[in-house]
């Protein structure tokens, strides 16, 4: 693969066809995650970068009218970008919304020098087709020191915070997210909202599939948004989840568009050391889709908006979910 001096990211098999690297490089971003698995990505493919723009057909009115947490799955997916093209031996110089007359680009991510990729970058390209949303219950078992030290330290380097509850702030997070689910089900749309998202037609390769739903939470310990609300018809067994689940709160020092791409990156960057070291995580938004339930989690003065609250701990294995072929999220003629 090469990039400047003359050389191509595209790596041609032949006139007409997306290359070989390139092709992975987007295989790697698509497995991003996505608020409600949307996706609402595109990708142009140049001669010596890849641009990342939004797709906002497949924004979430209802539980997302800012575009919020649709930049943050974007910025998800830049990362990975990232990461495959690092992994595929090159420095990705990334720049996050490049040109203000097409708010729609995301980010441009130019293929730079040569480089040798480390064990680390190895080991976060290979847990990207393995990590997985976890709705599932989690054990009793604690998260090491050294392990949350990581996650942190990975939040860090994309420039977040990340920040492990105590038992107070944990148990006021977790009521503010069951606080949220109550009124989403009440609001006006959030149900055919979440319908559209999660009934699927044959053969879609999109939303959340019943078997990603996880099962029914006996006691209601850990408030995870309830995907099965307008199926009722659906079987899904009881199961006792974690009573003191282990909760993370991701924050950046600014709350705008290229804030919310910066969150994305670090998320994914969280995520992906958290598969590394086999931890299982369930992202809970519910709380920071509310805006005055986001508000009171957020503290202005120092600079402090929170953009994630993640649940991490140990539990069987999620199974993955759909993902559009290429041809359906590459914007037509860019790939020259």
């Amino acid at each position: 693969m090469s990039g400047h001096n003359g050389q191509s990211i595209v790596d041609r098999e032949s006139r007409g066809q997306l290359g070989r690297v390139a092709r992975s490089c987007l295989e790697a971003a698509v497995r991003a995650p996505s608020v409600h698995n949307s996706q609402p990505w595109r990708f142009g493919v140049h001669r010596s970068w890849i641009d990342v723009l939004a797709d906002r057909s497949r924004q979430l009115a209802v539980i997302d009218p800012r575009g919020r947490e649709l930049l943050i799955s974007v910025g998800a997916a830049v990362l990975n970008l990232r990461v495959a093209i690092l992994g595929h031996g090159r420095v990705p110089i990334l720049r996050v919304l490049p040109d203000r007359g097409e708010p729609d680009l995301v980010a441009r991510v130019t293929l730079g020098p040569v480089a040798v990729p480390d064990p680390t970058v190895h080991a976060l390209l290979a847990a990207i087709p393995r990590r997985h949303t976890n709705r599932r219950p989690f054990t009793a078992a604690a998260v090491p020191r050294a392990v949350t030290d990581e996650l942190v330290a990975a939040a860090a380097a994309e420039g977040a915070t990340l920040a492990i509850t105590d038992p107070i702030g944990r148990d006021a997070i977790l009521g503010l997210a069951a606080t949220a689910e109550d009124w989403q089900r009440a609001e006006a749309g959030y149900r055919d909202e979440l319908t559209s998202w999660t009934v699927p037609p044959y053969g879609r390769c999109d939303g959340v599939p019943a078997h990603a739903f996880g099962p029914h939470d006996r006691y209601e310990s850990v408030p995870l948004r309830d995907f099965a609300l307008t199926q009722p018809e659906l079987h899904r067994r009881d199961a006792t989840f974690e009573a003191h689940p282990t909760v993370l709160v991701l924050r950046t020092t600014g709350d705008g568009p290229r804030d919310w791409v910066r969150a994305g990156q670090a998320m994914q960057r969280v995520l992906l050391t958290a598969t590394v070291r086999g931890v299982a995580t369930t992202p809970m938004t519910q709380a920071l889709e509310v805006p005055d339930i986001r508000r009171l989690l957020t503290d202005p003065t120092r600079h402090r908006y929170p953009q994630l609250i993640l649940r991490v701990g140990y539990g069987r294995p999620a199974s993955a979910t759909p993902r559009r072929p290429l041809a359906e999220v590459l914007v037509p003629g860019e790939h020259r």
